[in-house]
């Protein structure tokens, strides 16, 4: 299966999720959990070794198919696909994972229902349904009854039930539709009552709770449609049962081609942890917010002796070895593919400042069901010594190069920022002695930073304390408060960015060479923290331009991945990228008329 670009729509029921291509075709989704084993692969290529075709995919194929138009049920991740062919003949293709309150819980199954229905003349399709096991393999143990085919999976059996014709969908032959079809691929169960009614209801049930959770949102007077996708789909991001937020919903798609940068973005980093709670704060996702509070505090809580490490699995997992899957040759058949990420055995000091950052939020959230205490404040504290002890030591930086250490001014200021909100929070607590006792800390990391990292030759702020280099990182210095944005020192620092890492519309994160050479595609994140940086220090129509410029590189389901090609617009990257979707819903926030300017 050739897949030519990142145009695909993401659905979910956060337990599950998938990915839909420009051809309706399910072509990524993992089982049971979204780091699991990824039943539908092609989209990084899965093929049956002895014939060549396309395999890890579900397609429901419309014969002669000449167009396919898509778009959402608004305000839900309930995608809409209407096939026609060359002679008029129409389908609509209805996909979703069932998700809604039942029995006092919420409904998430491990499962994918699709709805096939005929919309004008007499169309003919073809269902492939096709999953593989074991990262790749389509060896498939099948069985089938009057009304279901069971797939036997790695250490998991699903069960496909409809009233689609059984042995005509297993042979995969084209067939007529005259009415609406309805499949359900999920647990390897009986499927009690009516198929089409059930699956019928679950749609409703499933469009009104997601409409019912985006009434909800704060969402800014402009840009309300970019808002409301981007919080959508950073909730389909999340690992319900634990409350992790991962980086994306995929692995292995390269930073840009045949790179080998390929990474499993599947895990929680916890670099993303501030940025994200800052995003689901100012949109007012609380159920998001509260369950992602409640894994850093378990985090914490774990972490011994107050080491935080890079990223953590879904369930708090500390290690994730990074191995290969060979069977697969790779989204565009640029490999490797790969499975866990190594950096979770980096030393990143920014985690420290991320993590606190991040739970402090908790101390002063009067809207949470559980705010924090004094317990909460001790557990941090822990982490708080950890930052302390390591501001002005090298690591891996927050860009996880795997060959390099520095002291990366990111990383101190990170650290500082740490001591400085646990002072804060201290504060709030009422706790003086320990209120003072972090703010002298701060005070001394503050000066020891900037002293370290200031370049007075050229007039910015070093990414470095040993060399003289530049990082968009430093644009963080004043999300931080670290500077202000009429401190000359930041303006320096901005202007010197600018003009060292702007690429046309598009920031790189560096432009030296790392463990693979020179990056030739800009991080999208870099380019929202650019349009941040812009609006703060008085260029606000130079930020508005910007990010309108950002929002037009969109996919068509409105969303960004990681990287983009600074001079063809191509992305790249896993996706859809948490990053990007928080750098949307900032900018969004940041960026609009008050909702005062209607009346």
């Amino acid at each position: 299966m050739d897949q030519t670009n990142l145009d695909l729509w993401p659905i979910g029921n956060c337990q599950v999720s998938g990915l839909i291509d420009q051809q309706a075709r399910l072509v990524w989704g993992c089982v049971p959990r979204v780091d699991g084993d990824p039943a539908f692969c092609s989209l990084i290529d899965g093929r049956d070794p002895a014939s060549g075709d396309a395999v890890g995919m579900w397609a429901i194929e419309l014969e002669g198919c000449q167009s396919v138009e898509q778009n959402y049920l608004r305000n839900t991740p309930i995608l809409r696909s209407r096939l026609t062919d060359g002679h008029g003949n129409a389908i609509e293709i209805i996909d979703f994972c069932p998700r809604f309150k039942r029995l006092g819980r919420t409904y998430r199954p491990v499962s994918y229902a699709r709805i096939v229905r005929p919309v004008h003349g007499s169309p003919r399709i073809r269902v492939r349904l096709r999953p593989t096991r074991n990262w790749g393999d389509p060896s498939v143990v099948t069985t089938s009854g009057s009304n279901h085919v069971r797939y036997l999976l790695e250490g998991l059996q699903l069960r496909l039930s409809t009233n689609a014709p059984v042995g005509i969908v297993r042979e995969e032959r084209v067939f007529r539709v005259e009415r609406s079809l309805h499949f359900f691929l999920g647990p390897d169960e009986s499927f009690s009552g009516d198929i089409a009614t059930s699956v019928e209801e679950m749609l409703t049930y499933t469009r009104h709770h997601w409409q019912d959770w985006t009434r909800g949102l704060a969402t800014p007077l402009e840009w309300q449609d970019v808002v409301i996708r981007c919080a959508i789909t950073l909730k389909l991001c999340q690992h319900e049962e634990t409350g992790a937020i991962v980086a994306a919903l995929t692995t292995s798609i390269p930073e840009h081609a045949e790179s080998g940068r390929n990474w499993d973005y599947r895990y929680c980093w916890i670099r993303d942890a501030y940025y994200t709670v800052q995003a689901l704060n100012r949109v007012g996702a609380l159920d998001v917010l509260e369950g992602y509070l409640g894994y850093l505090r378990n985090i914490v809580d774990e972490a011994q002796g107050g080491m935080i490490q890079p990223l953590y699995g879904v369930l708090g997992e500390d290690k994730l070895p990074e191995t290969e899957a060979p069977r697969l040759a790779g989204y565009r058949r640029m490999g490797p593919v790969r499975v866990g990420n190594q950096a979770y055995e980096q030393v990143q000091h920014d985690a420290y400042g991320q993590i606190v950052l991040s739970n402090v939020q908790a101390f002063f959230d009067e809207r949470l069901f559980r705010t924090a205490g004094r317990e909460d404040f001790e557990s941090l504290e822990r982490v708080g010594e950890r930052a302390w002890e390591l501001y002005d030591q090298p690591d891996a930086g927050l860009w996880e190069l795997r060959t390099r250490r520095s002291v990366h001014t990111y990383s101190a200021a990170m650290c500082w920022a740490a001591c400085d909100r646990l002072s804060n929070a201290a504060e709030r607590l009422g706790l003086e002695e320990r209120e003072r006792f972090w703010r002298e800390r701060a005070d001394i990391m503050r000066s020891r930073i900037e002293e370290a990292a200031w370049r007075e030759d050229g007039k910015h702020m070093s990414a470095t304390f040993s060399g003289d280099d530049l990082d968009a990182s430093l644009l963080q210095l004043l999300d931080l408060r670290f500077l202000s944005p009429d401190d000359e020192r930041f303006r320096g620092t901005l202007e010197a960015t600018e003009r060292g890492l702007r690429r046309g519309s598009h920031m790189l994160r560096y432009a030296t060479e790392d463990d693979f050479g020179l990056p030739e595609t800009a991080f999208n994140v870099c380019t929202f923290w650019l349009i941040e940086a812009l609006h703060f220090t008085g260029r606000n129509a130079d930020a508005r331009a910007l990010f309108e410029e950002m929002l037009s590189r969109r996919t068509v389901s409105g969303l960004l991945s990681e990287d983009i090609d600074p001079a063809t617009g191509e992305l790249w990257g896993n996706y859809p990228q948490t990053y990007s979707l928080v750098g949307m819903i900032n900018c969004a926030v940041l960026l609009s008329k008050p909702w005062s300017a209607i009346r």
